[in-house]
Protein backbone atom coordinates (compact mmCIF):
# COMPACT_ATOMS: atom_id res chain seq x y z
CA UNK A 1 0.00 0.00 0.00
CA UNK A 2 1.11 3.56 -0.61
CA UNK A 3 0.33 6.98 0.82
CA UNK A 4 0.48 9.39 -2.12
CA UNK A 5 0.05 13.13 -2.81
CA UNK A 6 -0.20 13.70 -6.57
CA UNK A 7 2.74 11.60 -7.80
CA UNK A 8 4.80 11.77 -4.61
CA UNK A 9 4.92 8.60 -2.49
CA UNK A 10 5.04 9.49 1.24
CA UNK A 11 5.01 5.92 2.55
CA UNK A 12 4.96 2.42 1.11
CA UNK A 13 4.63 -0.96 2.80
CA UNK A 14 2.90 -4.32 2.33
CA UNK A 15 -0.66 -4.27 3.67
CA UNK A 16 0.26 -6.90 6.29
CA UNK A 17 2.72 -4.40 7.84
CA UNK A 18 0.07 -1.69 8.22
CA UNK A 19 -2.36 -1.32 11.11
CA UNK A 20 -5.93 -0.11 10.59
CA UNK A 21 -7.30 1.98 13.44
CA UNK A 22 -10.68 3.70 13.28
CA UNK A 23 -10.73 3.49 9.48
CA UNK A 24 -7.21 4.93 9.00
CA UNK A 25 -4.21 2.99 7.72
CA UNK A 26 -1.10 3.47 9.88
CA UNK A 27 2.25 2.89 8.17
CA UNK A 28 5.28 1.53 10.04
CA UNK A 29 7.86 4.26 10.74
CA UNK A 30 10.50 2.61 8.54
CA UNK A 31 8.18 2.85 5.50
CA UNK A 32 7.62 6.61 5.77
CA UNK A 33 9.74 9.18 3.94
CA UNK A 34 10.30 11.32 7.02
CA UNK A 35 12.12 13.99 4.99
CA UNK A 36 8.70 14.90 3.53
CA UNK A 37 7.15 15.44 6.97
CA UNK A 38 7.64 18.44 9.22
CA UNK A 39 6.68 18.33 12.90
CA UNK A 40 3.59 20.44 13.55
CA UNK A 41 2.88 22.28 16.82
CA UNK A 42 -0.82 21.36 16.67
CA UNK A 43 -1.76 19.76 20.02
CA UNK A 44 -4.12 16.82 20.39
CA UNK A 45 -4.58 14.01 22.88
CA UNK A 46 -6.85 11.09 22.03
CA UNK A 47 -8.78 9.83 25.07
CA UNK A 48 -7.75 6.22 24.44
CA UNK A 49 -4.61 6.38 22.24
CA UNK A 50 -2.73 9.18 24.00
CA UNK A 51 -0.77 12.24 22.89
CA UNK A 52 -0.69 12.74 19.13
CA UNK A 53 2.07 14.26 16.98
CA UNK A 54 0.85 15.96 13.82
CA UNK A 55 2.99 16.58 10.73
CA UNK A 56 2.84 18.97 7.81
CA UNK A 57 3.32 17.14 4.51
CA UNK A 58 5.72 18.79 2.05
CA UNK A 59 5.30 17.08 -1.32
CA UNK A 60 4.70 17.89 -4.96
CA UNK A 61 5.16 21.59 -4.36
CA UNK A 62 2.42 21.57 -1.72
CA UNK A 63 2.59 22.22 2.00
CA UNK A 64 -0.33 20.41 3.64
CA UNK A 65 -0.77 21.28 7.32
CA UNK A 66 -1.55 18.42 9.73
CA UNK A 67 -2.20 15.81 7.03
CA UNK A 68 -0.19 13.14 8.85
CA UNK A 69 -0.04 12.06 12.48
CA UNK A 70 1.36 9.46 14.82
CA UNK A 71 1.34 8.46 18.46
CA UNK A 72 4.96 8.39 19.71
CA UNK A 73 4.05 6.94 23.11
CA UNK A 74 0.49 5.56 23.08
CA UNK A 75 -1.21 4.58 26.29
CA UNK A 76 -0.36 0.93 27.11
CA UNK A 77 -4.08 0.08 27.22
CA UNK A 78 -4.35 1.17 23.55
CA UNK A 79 -2.13 -1.77 22.55
CA UNK A 80 -4.74 -4.16 23.97
CA UNK A 81 -7.50 -2.39 22.06
CA UNK A 82 -5.58 -2.34 18.75
CA UNK A 83 -3.93 -5.72 19.27
CA UNK A 84 -0.47 -4.42 18.43
CA UNK A 85 2.11 -1.78 19.35
CA UNK A 86 1.53 1.14 16.96
CA UNK A 87 4.08 3.56 18.46
CA UNK A 88 5.32 6.02 15.82
CA UNK A 89 3.22 4.47 13.03
CA UNK A 90 2.02 7.26 10.71
CA UNK A 91 -1.48 7.83 9.31
CA UNK A 92 -2.55 10.29 6.61
CA UNK A 93 -5.75 12.08 5.58
CA UNK A 94 -7.50 14.50 3.21
CA UNK A 95 -5.37 15.13 0.10
CA UNK A 96 -3.15 12.16 0.89
CA UNK A 97 -4.56 9.04 -0.74
CA UNK A 98 -3.84 5.55 0.56
CA UNK A 99 -3.90 3.16 -2.41
CA UNK A 100 -2.97 -0.45 -3.22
Amino acid sequence: MKAVVNDTVLAEAPVEDLIKIEGNWYFPPSSVKSELLETSPTPYTCPWKGECQYFTVNAGGQRLQDRAWSYPTPYPTAFDRVGKDFSNYVAFWKEVEVVD
